[in-house]
């Protein structure tokens, strides 16, 4: 595991509340995992990301209102290697970010299953975002927004197109934070049903 540091305070004012915040980055490799968290707490981006191995650490506080929220972020590794690891990590986080990129399809494939996962083993009240990233490369795009926009409608899903390269959806408030926090419920279905005549 490796500790990035922690990000630069947002908060100039006293603040009168503080808030813990643990949040899971999960996703493929080289989904840009590393890259977004990178941007979102040093407001950095560096082409060629070292590739994570095991989980990173990093921190950020940002003042919301009245709260200051310390996110603690955990940047898991995207290898099949590590993925039994992922359960550490993602365990107690209030929310979880499952990262795929829009230009390779089986990314998306594979965050459908982490989301799935998600739902099964991680708590009941964890609010899952879905991150189609790499928006900066929308010309090469193989995912459509409107198929992960539905899939996240359909299972209650958070869902923002993101990108580290442009900082595009990587500010302050774009994340799932305490204000964000309230979990979106899965997109009912209605039938006709047909009285006959």
């Amino acid at each position: 595991m490796a500790t990035r540091g922690s990000g630069r305070p947002n908060c100039t004012l006293p603040q009168t509340k503080i808030c813990q915040f643990k949040l899971v980055l999960l996703g493929d490799m080289a989904v840009g995992k590393s890259s977004l968290v990178l941007r979102f707490v040093k407001g950095q981006f560096d082409e060629f990301q070292e590739t994570t191995i095991g989980a990173a650490f990093l921190a950020q506080s940002v003042c919301l209102d009245d709260t200051t929220v310390k996110f603690e972020i955990w940047d898991t590794a995207g290898q099949e290697r590590y993925h039994s690891l992922a359960p550490m990590y993602y365990r107690g986080a209030q929310a979880a970010i499952v990262v795929f990129d829009i230009t390779k399809p089986e990314t998306f494939e594979r965050a459908k299953a982490w989301v799935k996962e998600l739902q099964r083993q991680a708590s009941p009240n964890i609010v899952i975002a879905l991150a189609g990233n790499k928006a900066d490369l929308a010309e090469k795009r193989l995912v459509e927004y409107e198929e992960a926009q539905t899939y996240s409608e359909d299972t209650g899903l958070l869902f923002m197109e993101t990108s580290a390269k442009t900082a595009m959806n990587v500010t302050n408030c774009s994340w799932p934070s305490p204000k964000r926090c309230q979990k979106p419920t899965p997109r009912t279905l209605h039938t006709q049903h047909d009285t006959g005549a």
